[in-house]
């Protein structure tokens, strides 16, 4: 089967400012990602993990390698790929739905569609009654859905997530992580999600990726054997608490040598 995203030989290097050395980031990384395949990518602080996810999404120039989607190569962004940040990056000045159209209008799409697919999308993520409120009105989760349908609404073929559960409280949090997947197995996205929880990435994917400490490379590649659908008791079963111990092992090894240097 033919893979959705394809990288070959991805490399970057950002230029040392004054008499700083030259750092390389991101180095020699292949991969394969399938359609409807939910990736979470692991790795400790500074190791590229965000880098790479912004020269997928085309938000930051590679310095070699390629990049295929659909087997096109990618040179840029566009709504093939959705993006959701940590920060929630809403328009403060649209409520709900017209934050979840902004795509949309910009594509030309006539009135009554867009509102029909915002309506959509407001009821995916559990929103309903909200479509009139401003972000200021709203909690960081209700927000952080507000971001996920609007990435959602252009019907991306790809959804890139870089810690988008990064700033909630725990509780939010796993509340959130749940909505995710349950907006996954209804909508089959492909998604790459970057996490600096174990847990998270494990509970959320059905592979997990190991980067190493700078320069970053592909540690480990770990398929997440367990069923769906998935709720929060799963956090107590064993096959989720052996992948947990082999991935905190394989996490502490890259952070031990950050600390060593």
């Amino acid at each position: 089967m033919q893979p959705l995203v394809e990288i070959r030989s991805l490399t970057k290097t950002f230029a040392g400012k004054r008499r700083n050395p030259d750092v390389l980031a991101v180095d020699t990384i292949d991969l394969n990602i399938m359609k409807n395949e939910f990736i979470t990518i692991l790795g400790p602080s500074g190791c590229g993990k965000s880098t790479l996810l912004r020269i997928v999404a085309g938000l930051e120039e590679k310095s070699s390698g390629n990049i295929y989607l659909d087997q096109q190569e990618i040179h840029g962004p566009s709504s093939d790929r959705g993006m959701v940040f940590q920060a929630y990056s809403l328009f403060p000045w649209l409520n709900v739905q017209q934050n979840i159209q902004f795509g949309l209008k910009n594509k030309k799409m006539e009135p009554k569609r867009r509102n029909e697919i915002a309506r959509d999308y407001i009821e995916l993520v559990g929103l309903g009654g909200f479509e009139s409120h401003y972000p200021k009105q709203l909690s960081g989760g209700m927000q952080q859905r507000v971001a996920i349908a609007r990435a959602l609404a252009n019907d991306p073929e790809v959804l890139l997530m870089d810690e988008p559960f990064g700033a909630l409280d725990n509780q939010t949090r796993l509340l959130m992580q749940e909505l995710l997947l349950d907006v996954w197995e209804k909508t089959k996205k492909t998604v790459l999600f970057i996490t600096h929880d174990v847990e998270e990435s494990i509970f959320l994917a059905n592979r997990v990726l190991v980067m190493t400490a700078r320069p970053g490379r592909i540690k480990a590649d770990i398929p997440i054997e367990i069923e769906h659908p998935r709720s929060y008791h799963l956090k107590v079963d064993p096959r989720f608490l052996n992948y947990k111990k082999q991935l905190t092992e394989l996490i502490r090894e890259e952070t031990l040598k950050v600390m060593r240097e």
